[in-house]
């Protein structure tokens, strides 16, 4: 093993064997990571993208959130396996480097931090337009750059002020969704006062369960796909905590229950309750749209606001991840030396350039909305799937090197291994697949992976040079 693979976690091994990232602070307590951990799974795609997906597939789109749902598990038991074995603020990207090569951890490494820099920006304009919609008249570049220097310098302060962020933002997110649950059941049992049970109506009516055929299914299940991002943030913000194992595996042994409540029953109750082809769950977005139904008073205006927290919450995840992501490659020797400075606990350098990086595409949003803007959006579009085909392979290979060398770091083991790490690669494989068939898809797949093969390509040179000059 190289010594670069051996330091992949930024850092010298620590007593117990671990490697968390020494120059960071440890300020985040546990009910930080645990509301984390808790609101990620809440993100703005939720509010913001599953009206789309509920067009499509009709009510199958509770088919399709529920096999991605499964998917995403896979995938994060995987993650905390290997985060609870090795915190990393690194995370997928340390876990890479460790089992695949440098290249690797390259390639996911910053193609993840491209795809959490746009998503800033994007999360930046999408809550710029709810304000612009409450004062109008108002300029949603001006809204956007508020929303950026706030986060920014909540994320330059120490790391217990994002905790603090998040933990609130994830709070209401988690106080409404439950909200809505508890008054969507109510609904449909017949027991909310002033409405009666719709029973199977409109799953089976208008066109009936699959009113689309298997391709609104398809359509419905891509959407659903990257609906689940935000997820990673836990395991990244888990090298800073207290106590990195006993975060890493509460977070992850609890993921099933919350992507099986929130996404997957939330769509439920929304399908059961409103027609699918319902204008509003497009236009005004499918919770909006079940609560106006249900004629609950002030609806709108109510949901905008979680809305609108729901997008900032994951504008200061992001900003953050990408921080950490960036300097946990500076400190692996993957990236420019200024990025890995940290001052007081906080690698501040990489807070300001993962925030330039995202008010940039904000800014290319308005002045070249026709051609470098939809290409940025389709170069990310299918990051993740990258991310998690990386993921389960360093699982696959890193677990086997834990039971010979250190089974005790297996606090977290993944389910049925290696059985279902390999059902996980073929569900990714077959997502690309089925992307491919798209047309809408089929140009961010080839996007993506343009982009991926270009850092990996640069990562593998690199891995190369070092290779040689350590070798003289």
């Amino acid at each position: 093993m190289s010594r670069t693979t051996q330091n992949a976690q930024g850092g010298g091994p620590g007593p117990s064997g671990t490697a968390p990232d020494a120059s960071l602070t440890h300020g985040l307590k546990q009910r930080h990571l645990s509301m984390i951990a808790l609101g990620g799974v809440i993100g703005a795609g939720l509010f913001v993208g599953s009206g789309a997906g509920i067009a499509a597939a009709g009510p199958s789109i509770v088919v399709a959130y529920a096999v991605s749902g499964l998917l995403v598990m896979l995938v994060m038991r995987m993650l905390g396996e290997m985060s609870a074995a090795y915190p990393s603020s690194g995370s997928f990207s340390a876990h890479a480097e460790r089992a695949v090569g440098p290249w690797a951890g390259f390639t996911a490494g910053w193609a993840f931090w491209v795809l959490l820099c746009t998503a800033v920006g994007l999360e930046g304009i999408a809550a710029a337009k709810i304000m612009t919609g409450w004062l109008p008249g108002t300029p949603e570049w001006a809204w956007v750059a508020l929303f950026m220097v706030v986060f920014c310098a909540a994320n330059l302060a120490a790391v217990r002020n994002f905790g603090e962020f998040e933990f609130w933002f994830a709070a209401l997110k988690v106080g409404a969704i439950a909200l809505f649950l508890i008054l969507g059941v109510l609904a449909i049992t017949g027991v909310l006062p002033g409405t009666d049970s719709p029973g199977l109506t409109h799953l089976t009516g208008e066109g009936g369960f699959l009113p689309n055929g298997g391709e609104g299914l398809v359509i419905g299940l891509l959407a659903s796909v990257f609906a689940y991002g935000g997820l990673e943030t836990v395991t990244i913000a888990a090298a800073e905590s207290q106590d990195p194992v006993r975060g890493v595996a509460s977070a992850v042994r609890t993921a099933m229950w919350r992507i099986a409540l929130f996404y997957i029953g939330s769509m439920a109750v929304i399908v059961t309750l409103v027609p699918w082809n319902s204008e509003a769950v497009v236009e005004k977005g499918p919770y909006v749209a079940t609560l106006d139904h249900l004629g609950i008073p002030g609806a709108g205006p109510l949901m905008n606001v979680v809305v609108l927290v729901a997008l900032l919450s994951a504008m200061n995840a992001n900003v953050y991840g990408a921080s950490r992501i960036a300097y946990s490659l500076v400190e692996r020797g993957q990236g420019p030396r200024a990025l890995g400075r940290v001052s007081g606990g906080v690698p501040r350098i990489a807070v300001l350039a993962s925030s330039v990086f995202g008010f940039g595409c904000v800014l290319l949003s308005y002045w070249r909305p026709e051609d470098v803007f939809p290409w940025l959006l389709n170069m990310i579009g299918a990051v993740i799937l990258v991310v998690w085909i990386f993921i389960a392979v360093s699982q696959l290979r890193l677990r086997r090197q834990l039971e010979r060398e250190a089974p005790d770091r297996l606090a977290v083991r993944m389910w049925a291994f290696p059985v279902l790490t390999w059902v996980a690669l073929a569900g990714m494989l077959a997502i690309f697949v089925l992307m491919a068939r798209e047309p809408d898809t089929r140009v961010q797949l080839y996007a993506t992976g343009g982009m991926t093969l270009f850092l990996a390509a640069v990562g593998y040179a690199r891995q190369r040079v070092r290779t040689a000059r350590a070798g003289v």
